[in-house]
């Protein structure tokens, strides 16, 4: 008997992904603020629980969002870049559960492998800071192979990830431009085409936008689902989109 998978969009690059029983957090960012940021859609996260794991793809503050982590409990493993697990420890104490992974390793978490992939962004914390460790994406493996692609560009690995039921694949961004290291609709829709999911949701855009800059482009704040799903359509027509807004989700049923 199949089983199903559910996903939860809960803005910018948060997922709550149920596999096999396994419940898989990504990148959470659980308040409304982050830095000069402000949740500008969409509810407050709401949990249904603990997660048996967290996925970080990378240090940006945007990614791994320290008063998110403390509110995991101390049996959940987080899933962290090979280097980040220096600053996962001082940021959250030597005894924090956490495994580390480079692109090409792997972990279990209960009845879900998953594996570090490649990412094309760059990984520092930020400028004021002297940490730096790999940008990874992540592919879960369990009733369904599902890819959370982080941040990132484009890179030609992207066409060794499949077989892919579900690709979760950044579109936009957190403010009025996009700089290098990310995927806009156009570039979402040919990483889409490299790794030929079944089925793919837009994520990281229309959430977080900078306090006091609502109307300087408000476009890339609310148009990059809607174009990324136009496209798809031309460009990977062979992938079923669904375009989420935060709070929603998704059940796949994988193929017998």
């Amino acid at each position: 008997m199949t089983t199903s998978v559910h996903v939860t969009w809960w803005g910018h690059s948060t997922v709550w992904i149920e596999d096999s029983g396994v419940r898989v957090l990504t990148d959470p960012v659980l308040g409304n603020r982050v830095a000069h940021l402000r949740r500008m859609r969409g509810p407050t996260p709401r949990l249904p629980g603990a997660p048996d794991a967290v996925l970080v793809s990378h240090l940006h503050a945007d990614h791994l969002d320290l008063p998110s982590l403390r509110r995991m409990p101390p049996h959940v493993t987080i899933v962290v870049p090979a280097g980040a697990g220096t600053f996962l420890r001082r940021a959250l104490g030597a005894d924090v559960r956490h495994v580390e992974l480079a692109p090409g390793e792997e972990t279990t978490v209960d009845a879900l492998r998953v594996r570090a992939v490649p990412a094309a962004h760059h990984g520092g914390r930020g400028p004021w800071s002297r940490h730096r460790a790999l940008a990874v994406g992540y592919t879960v493996h369990g009733a369904a192979d599902t890819w959370f692609a982080g941040d990132t560009g484009l890179f030609d690995e992207m066409t060794e990830l499949g077989p892919l039921d579900l690709a979760l694949i950044p579109v936009g961004g957190w403010g009025p431009t996009l700089g290098h290291g990310h995927l806009d609709p156009v570039t979402a829709a040919e990483a889409v085409r490299r790794a030929a999911p079944r089925h793919a949701v837009p994520i990281h855009f229309g959430t977080f936008w900078p306090v006091g800059m609502t109307r300087v482009r408000p476009y890339m704040f609310h148009e990059p689902g809607a174009r990324f799903t136009r496209h798809a359509a031309a460009t990977a027509p062979g992938t079923s989109v669904t375009e989420l807004v935060p709070g929603a989700s998704l059940t796949l049923d994988p193929p017998t």
